[in-house]
């Protein structure tokens, strides 16, 4: 059984405090309100919420707001003026992710896909544990884990999806590409990506990589930018389908109304990630 670290634990602490402070946000909850619920005293809470966000959990909070929400949607209409002015044009890491796309449809898989060598491992991150895969083509897989899951229940879900491949273990591996995925400061060149879709979920997923960070876009948006406005249906299904977590920034993506929605890998990790990512910005 795997053993669960601090670092983990203390994810786990924040996530559900950030559920509580949103479920419980017009009562404007104290700090030792807050700080008991995830069993902590409000001077230790404080210090993790601190150092994990950058910022105080209420201030946190506000980032989450439907009104913030909404006035950041009204900076992204444009998904490729917004990648320009947040400087994604260049290779700065202040702004965001760098990351280059390659993706081959189900049939191209099958066809030269078979054999292909995945190496795997699982590792503690910014936002709980999770699994990635890499190719010597790129990374091919990243994922969070639910902590009432196996680990081997989302191995199996990476291994079905890439069925043809061998898979190898090698957390050693894996772990220097968790490092420049999650530590802006250690990434000293783009990182590549491989994914295996549709041509029409390969263009969502292209496009969601133009969303900066800090920032957020409708499925209207979205489907503006790949010339398919009326296919919002079929963009959320794609969206849906990103098997990159993280690094194809699906987690951007939200109702035109200003509500996050769900996520594959939880609604409240969404909140999170989009949370701490604002917070970055703001720093």
């Amino acid at each position: 059984m795997m053993m669960i670290s601090e670092g983990n634990i203390n994810y786990q602490r924040i996530e559900q405090a950030i559920r509580y402070l949103e479920e419980n946000f017009q009562r404007q909850p104290e700090l030792v309100d807050v700080a008991e619920k995830v069993h902590l005293s409000p001077f230790h809470f404080q210090r993790i919420f601190t150092e994990w966000a950058g910022i105080s959990p209420k201030r946190f909070l506000q980032f989450l707001t439907v009104e913030f929400l909404k006035d950041r949607l009204t900076t992204t209409k444009n998904l490729m003026d917004a990648a320009d002015a947040a400087g994604l044009s260049s290779q700065s890491r202040v702004y965001d992710l760098f990351t280059t796309l390659e993706g081959v449809t189900p049939q191209e898989y099958k066809q030269s896909g078979a054999g292909m060598t995945i190496q795997y491992g699982l590792h503690q991150t910014t936002f709980g544990l999770a699994l990635i895969g890499v190719t010597d083509r790129g990374i091919c897989w990243l994922s969070f884990l639910p902590m009432e899951d196996s680990p081997q229940i989302e191995i199996e879900k990476m291994k079905g999806h890439w069925n043809n491949s061998v898979f190898s273990e090698n957390a050693t591996l894996t772990k220097t590409f968790i490092n420049q995925i999650f530590n802006r400061a250690n990434r000293k060149q783009p990182l590549h990506v491989l994914v295996k879709g549709t041509n029409f979920q390969i263009k969502v997923w292209e496009a969601l990589l133009k969303i900066p960070m800090g920032h957020v876009a409708t499925y209207q948006t979205i489907a503006s930018t790949i010339k398919s406005p009326k296919a919002m249906q079929a963009v959320g299904s794609a969206v849906g389908s990103n098997h990159i977590a993280y690094l194809i920034p699906c987690h951007r993506v939200i109702r035109k109304d200003g509500i996050l929605g769900e996520y594959r890998w939880s609604a409240s990790r969404k909140k999170s990630i989009i949370g701490w990512e604002m917070a970055q910005m703001s720093s």
